[in-house]
């Protein structure tokens, strides 16, 4: 197993930066995702490391050897595509012995090595079928099993659930994580699939514009977003503006306390609190402890297990709160409530 570093990349494509000097370390036997909107520059950094694309300016290094330079088949890479790129007219076995064929393993070896990967990705007794024979699911297991059975140093997945509909693509996501622990792969996995993102990955790095905003654990980023790009791309957000004063912040919605260290006094802050950290309840109910603010019940979104509550406040602004169902009393639109959250749930967000 390596790792993969890259440091200070920049590429740009017509008048703008696409990649402004990314730095980050993918640690190695662990699946980390870049995650960001189109346009983000992520899928640009996941091509320069497998070496479709070359950087302007920057280094890629795989574990200690600098392969900026090498080309694709050196670099012993492994790469699954959005459109899984299976040849229609070979059967699985013959797609997946492919690659080692062209690295000159034949023969028992290279069935040996074939059986190991289907084994893997649960397609034992398909070796003879061919990709109009097998749903999406089974073609990005293929696709899959391509990819590891060359033992690559790393894997690259591009998108590789997209095309799948959801239920799939949930299913689809265990198995997926379940390959990559098994192997033991260094793996790197781009999407701009939140629940993907969260659902897969050991590290996440958020980008925007071309620069990583954040990076670190599912958790820490989305327990703790530095930013309000990264709060409001990786899960949702209520956010609130106000003034910092000696008792905490002053909002359009009354005073709002937070636990840690804020700005100097009188600068104004962002802060945020995710929906699903926050209660709602009819006026006059108690809050010992929360932070509390008033608002009307706009409208509300069932979804089987759970509801999500949109209020209004006084000057116009919205607020979700996200409740199981079987926690919250039913109420009708228009009906006036308190929005509650604990001061620990409350993120202050950085300029």
């Amino acid at each position: 197993m390596v790792g993969v570093e890259v440091a200070s990349i920049q590429k740009s494509y017509g008048s703008g930066p696409v990649l402004d000097g990314v730095s980050m370390t993918f640690e190695a036997g662990r699946l980390t995702t870049l995650l960001g909107p189109s346009g983000s520059g992520k899928t640009t950094l996941l091509r320069i490391i497998g070496g479709f694309v070359a950087p302007e300016v920057g280094q890629i290094r795989f574990g200690t050897e600098d392969v900026t330079e090498a080309p694709v088949w050196k670099r012993n890479i492994g790469m699954v595509f959005q459109s899984y790129a299976l040849f229609p007219h070979m059967s699985v076995f013959q797609n997946v012995v492919f690659g080692l064929n062209r690295r000159g393993i034949r023969g028992g070896e290279a069935k040996r090595e074939v059986i190991r990967a289907l084994e893997m990705v649960h397609l034992t007794g398909f070796e003879r079928r061919h990709p109009k024979e097998l749903s999406g699911g089974q073609q990005q297991r293929v696709a899959l099993a391509r990819a590891i059975v060359t033992k690559p140093r790393v894997l690259l997945l591009d998108e590789p659930l997209s095309a799948l509909d959801r239920r799939l693509r949930q299913d689809m996501q265990i198995e997926l994580r379940r390959i990559q622990r098994e192997s033991g792969l260094t793996t790197i996995f781009v999407t701009h699939d939140q629940e993907e993102a969260l659902a897969l990955s050991d590290n996440v790095a958020i980008l925007d514009r071309g620069t990583i905003v954040q990076q670190g654990v599912p958790s820490e980023i989305y327990e703790r977003p530095r930013t309000r790009f990264a709060a409001s791309f990786l899960g949702d957000a209520n956010f609130f503006v106000g003034r910092v004063s000696f008792d905490g912040v002053e909002t359009a919605g009354g005073l709002v306390r937070v636990e840690g260290r804020l700005p100097d006094l009188g600068s104004m802050v962002t802060i945020a609190v995710r929906p699903e950290k926050m209660a709602i309840h009819p006026v006059g109910a108690s809050a010992d402890g929360d932070n509390v603010i008033e608002a009307t019940l706009h409208e509300t979104v069932y979804a089987g297990a759970v509801s999500t509550f949109i209020l209004r406040t006084s000057d116009g602004s919205e607020i979700k709160v996200l409740n199981q169902n079987a926690e919250v009393p039913t109420l009708a639109p228009g009906t006036p409530v308190l929005a509650t959250w604990p001061w620990s749930r409350t993120i202050v967000l950085e300029a």
